[in-house]
């Protein structure tokens, strides 16, 4: 599996790549001042889309690939999108979403959908068997891997999940609660909240 090109750039391009744009866009929205702007709604929606794109990033990592994996991947994207939209039509009603943190939402967006296609590619039977084509029949079986990843990249990337990535957001969203005295939305954005 380690030897396979597709899995190295997964593991240490896409990845990596993945895990820069979320510390980036935390660093737009700290210049948006989110706290004041569209406070803690926001930065809910954000952990939203982060346990939407965690859990099959959890589960590509620790568990056998199989086709319930792959519609969970799937699911989880096309839900992610839906939470993105969301996220962008509120934070424009009280903050300017800069030309940079537009682009860094692109990556945001289209990393996820390149790495799905990676994994899909790698485990081409059990996608197509996921519709009811090709020679394979549908897993959907929890099962860990069989040729686990090294125990030291599981460890690095986890690490750098919690120190650059949930930490980050989480403080977000303790700052938004703080700077509205513990409200969700902000008064600058309370009348247009529920668009």
């Amino acid at each position: 599996m380690l030897n396979d090109p597709v899995v190295l750039i997964l593991l240490y391009f896409i990845l990596p790549v993945w895990l820069l744009a979320g510390c980036a866009d935390w660093l737009c929205h700290r210049a948006a001042h989110i706290a004041t702007t569209t406070g803690a709604k926001e930065s809910l929606l954000h952990l939203l889309m982060f346990a939407e794109l965690g859990l099959p990033l959890l589960a590509a990592i620790f568990l056998q690939i199989n086709a319930g994996i792959i519609a969970l991947m799937i699911i989880a994207f096309f839900t992610h999108e839906a939470t993105a939209l969301w996220d962008v039509s509120y934070a424009v009603t009280a903050r300017e979403v800069s030309p940079i943190e537009q682009h860094v939402h692109s990556f945001l967006e289209m990393i996820p959908l390149m790495a799905i296609l990676f994994v899909i590619s790698i485990h081409w039977g059990q996608f197509q068997a996921l519709f009811g084509f090709g020679p394979e029949t549908a897993r959907f079986d929890l099962a860990w891997k069989e040729e686990s990843l090294p125990r030291s990249y599981v460890f690095s990337v986890m690490t750098v999940i919690l120190l650059f990535e949930v930490v980050p957001y989480i403080e977000e969203f303790i700052r938004g609660l703080r700077a509205n005295h513990g409200e969700l939305v902000p008064p600058k954005a309370r009348g247009k909240a529920n668009r």
